[in-house]
């Protein structure tokens, strides 16, 4: 259920960290994509927030990810990027190799976190990654606010068995539209 009226409440100085191949994969619980430009202009509505920082991927010699990377940084947001690795390893069928793109950001995001904490009073990380639960346990333990926005289906265990010192959002609450507008063929094309 979405509530138009849902806002945060944030609890002074607040950095956004956005795990985009995270978010990214999104789009096949929600059948829509996160808009980045609708993202960020959302975020800023908050004057709390004073940094918005996005982590992805970047293939070397592939224009649309250099273009994306470059939109990234034109829209504002603080862009931590890292060339992607391709990995040999067998199909679904266990018969033929295929590269598989690996580029994780969970090491980077727990030391920016680590190295920001004294300037900030809160964190919003956009990522249901369960790896991140030890990073969260300490910057509770340093009395940070911690927000985690995720979708249904896409929040690690590790983290949903957390209760106490973190506020956990479905990204359905926000009750804000920053999806992409898909023509129906392309949402019938993510139902596949």
């Amino acid at each position: 259920m979405t509530d138009k009226n849902f806002k945060l409440k944030l609890k002074g100085k607040t950095c956004v960290f956005v795990d985009w191949a995270n978010v990214y994969r999104w789009k096949d619980h929600l059948k829509k994509e996160i808009d980045i430009k609708k993202l960020f202009r959302f975020l800023k509505t908050y004057k709390e927030i004073k940094e918005v920082r996005f982590y992805f991927g970047k293939d070397v010699g592939v224009k649309k990810s250099i273009n994306f990377l470059k939109l990234v940084k034109e829209i504002g947001y603080i862009l931590i990027e890292k060339e992607v690795k391709y990995l040999r390893v067998y199909d679904d069928n266990g018969i033929d190799f295929v590269n598989k793109r690996k580029c994780d950001f969970d090491l980077e995001i727990g030391l920016d976190s680590m190295e920001l904490v004294d300037n900030y009073d809160a964190f919003i990380f956009f990522s249901g990654d369960g790896d991140y639960a030890t990073l969260y346990e300490r910057l509770i333990k340093k009395k940070k606010q911690i927000i985690v926005v995720y979708t249904y289906g896409c929040l690690g265990k590790e983290i949903w068995e957390m209760k106490k010192g973190i506020f956990k959002v479905a990204i359905k609450k926000f009750g804000f539209d920053f999806y992409k507008k898909m023509t129906p063929t392309e949402v019938g094309a993510r139902l596949k």
